[in-house]
């Protein structure tokens, strides 16, 4: 099933490395002051400043693409557009529906005005249906794949070529996304959340979630992905031997060294150093044989991003 979906992705059927954005959501609120309520992106449908500066948010990863002739994937801001969060936010199932759909015609239309010089792909985001720090309520992969199928189904309605699944912190709401959306003929990039011991927040190693979900749902992902964290969480994890090694094909990684924690305690943005993230990229690639998808998470923006591709791709 992967291998298909792998002919499928110009990120993985290629040399051609890519890059995707950033920490939206922090970088809309800490930087642009645009105000989201739930942390939740997809309400700015009908706020003309929010979407000014979604924009030229997005206009800011396609130069960083055009510049260093890197294929670009462009995420929907959709991260908390699912069920539960949409209901802390007065959407209903339809009015939720529609928002997802309409995004997707919005990001679309952003990348046809684009003058690429490589793929530009549009990605379908998820977000998990609890915190990204904290894993609560766990459900079972049958339970993830009801819950998440709602929104996989409205984007296999749409031109989406995939969806993400970030800052899951648990492999079984992780086998519900890969299931539902095999189910619905789309590639699914799997990332997990780490902690600073390069651990998902339930204590399972990185390695043993990426083998679970590929065995509990039939190797359905495309491809994974670790986000969430600084590189110096977990570059002593990728160090180790393992053929779940090869079956990571990006990193966006936070731009602070605080941990989720801290970060959630924290009054102001910490946004680190982009010359110190973009090095410890630069680390992480040596124990990664197929990664060919870069971006940033919490605190990081187009200045972070920039410096990743300038180390690894000048």
């Amino acid at each position: 099933m992967a291998d298909s979906y792998r002919h499928q992705l110009p990120q993985l059927a290629s040399d051609q490395p890519f890059v995707t954005d950033a920490g939206m959501e922090t970088d809309l609120i800490f930087n642009r002051g645009v105000g989201l309520p739930e942390f939740a992106a997809f309400v700015l449908l009908e706020d003309a400043t929010g979407m000014r500066e979604l924009i030229d948010y997005y206009d800011g990863f396609n130069a960083i693409a055009r510049e260093h002739e890197l294929g670009l994937i462009l995420d929907t801001p959709t991260w908390r557009a699912n069920r539960d969060w949409g209901e802390r936010l007065g959407y209903d199932g339809a009015r939720l529906a529609d928002a997802n759909k309409r995004w997707v015609d919005i990001v679309a239309e952003r990348r046809g005005a684009f003058d690429a010089r490589a793929p530009v792909v549009l990605d379908g985001l998820i977000g998990p249906r609890g915190d990204g720090y904290v894993p609560g309520e766990l459900m079972t992969g049958d339970e993830a794949a009801a819950y998440h199928g709602e929104q996989i189904a409205t984007f296999a309605g749409t031109s989406v070529d995939m969806v993400t699944v970030l800052t899951v912190n648990y492999a079984e709401e992780a086998v519900g996304v890969a299931r539902s959306a095999a189910e619905h003929g789309l590639p699914a990039a799997i990332s997990f959340t780490v902690e600073t011991d390069g651990r998902l927040p339930t204590g399972q190693s990185l390695g043993e979630a990426i083998d679970q979900v590929d065995s509990d749902s039939g190797g359905a992902p495309a491809y994974f992905m670790v986000n969430c964290a600084h590189p110096t969480h977990f570059e002593h994890v990728l160090a180790e031997a393992g053929r779940w090694r090869e079956r990571i094909h990006g990193i966006r990684a936070n731009a602070s060294t605080m941990s989720h924690a801290e970060l959630d305690d924290a009054e102001e943005l910490d946004a680190g150093d982009p010359a110190e993230l973009a090095a410890g990229y630069e680390r992480l690639r040596a124990h990664l044989p197929n990664l060919s998808v870069v971006g940033g998470c919490c605190g990081t923006d187009r200045r972070h991003v920039a410096a990743v591709c300038e180390r690894l791709f000048q």
